[in-house]
């Protein structure tokens, strides 16, 4: 997710705001009139914070899957060691349809990227074509899931 506002900070929540991600955390689909009297806010103003926290990029609501169930048999993570402008490298990666999240780190790696592929072929495809053929890519390391155990987006708000 993109962050849409603008500095290295991201914009204060109340406790109000927090209230209703943490209600959106436990339940993606749960009604803003339910919202509302959770948090003392109508829905009409549940609504407008919800559209505000996303329109901020704070938060995004979408469905989450295995994707095993959907399509996807191949997911991994892959270490990139690079040269130059790591942000430019990094709006390149996150432009591959295949590639779901991207971070600029510290460590043995420079970025780290997850991609979620049909199969090995298509894994082979992604990493050989598209990762490795991108300016600044020195050096991959790709680590292979073989079973998604846990996949949580419920950890509140600070």
């Amino acid at each position: 997710m993109k962050p849409r506002h603008n500095g290295t900070t991201p914009p204060a929540l109340d406790d109000v705001s927090k209230a209703i991600v943490e209600q959106l955390q436990e339940d993606g689909r749960r009604p803003y009139a339910t919202i509302g009297r959770a948090v003392g806010l109508s829905e009409a103003a549940v609504r407008q914070r919800v559209q505000r926290l996303i329109d901020t990029g704070v938060m995004q609501i979408v469905a989450v899957t295995d994707p095993t169930q959907v399509g996807f048999s191949r997911q991994a993570m892959i270490g990139i060691r690079a040269s130059g402008d790591l942000r430019t490298l990094a709006d390149s990666l996150a432009a591959l349809a295949e590639v779901d999240y991207v971070v600029i780190c510290a460590g043995g790696f420079d970025l780290l990227i997850e991609v979620v592929c049909e199969d090995d072929a298509h894994l082979l495809e992604v990493l050989d074509e598209r990762v490795r053929s991108l300016p600044g890519v020195q050096a991959t390391e790709t680590f292979v899931y073989l079973k998604l155990r846990k996949q949580l987006y419920n950890w509140g708000t600070r």
